[in-house]
């Protein structure tokens, strides 16, 4: 599955890929940290989250209170977000932790959804009359900053390898006898 693939303009009038750019950069030899690739990945897999979550969230809320359409719509694209930043940002491709890191996802997801049914409350509690505009202006803001503490979160926890017993236990590793 190819992932997104933010587009930006180029001096010829075309277009250039993140993945292009990060391409050719390489192949000139110009090196660029590691974290720095992980937040472009995770800021473009974060753009089209966000327009789907958009288009999620005002599809629902013609159904919907805000809190519910903004937690379904959220929940949706939170699981493929994950799986997109799981692959493609963090280059994990082991299926051994998926649940693990889904797991981590949900959470990352529920602080998440904190942050964005704040902003909704405080919206409904400062401007109770706000139209749809505003609202989903003041979502796509909070999303913004939930998307910072994603991915904090999820580069703690995805991009980690699993640590094993011996190396979480100080004394379990001094009785380890099989390193030098």
């Amino acid at each position: 599955m190819p992932g997104p693939i933010l587009i930006i303009g180029s001096e010829s009038g075309g277009t250039l890929g993140v993945m292009q750019i990060f391409d050719a950069t390489r192949e000139r030899g110009i090196r660029t940290s590691p974290v720095i690739g992980q937040v472009v990945r995770f800021a473009a897999i974060g753009i089209v989250s966000t327009l789907a979550y958009v288009a999620l969230y005002a599809a629902l809320r013609v159904l919907a209170a805000p809190l519910v359409a903004n937690a379904l719509a959220l929940l949706v694209t939170a699981v493929g977000n994950t799986a997109a930043n799981r692959r493609l940002t963090f280059g994990v491709r082991d299926r051994d932790t998926v649940l693990r890191d889904q797991l981590a996802g949900l959470l990352a997801f529920a602080v998440a959804l904190g942050i964005t049914s704040g902003s909704v409350l405080l919206l409904g509690a400062l401007a109770p009359g706000a139209g749809r505009t505003t609202e989903i202006a003041v979502l796509i803001t909070a999303n913004v900053a939930a998307t910072v503490v994603r991915f904090l979160l999820l580069r703690s926890w995805i991009a980690q390898p699993p640590r094993t017993q011996v190396e979480d236990s100080p004394t379990l590793g001094a009785l380890d006898r099989s390193q030098p």
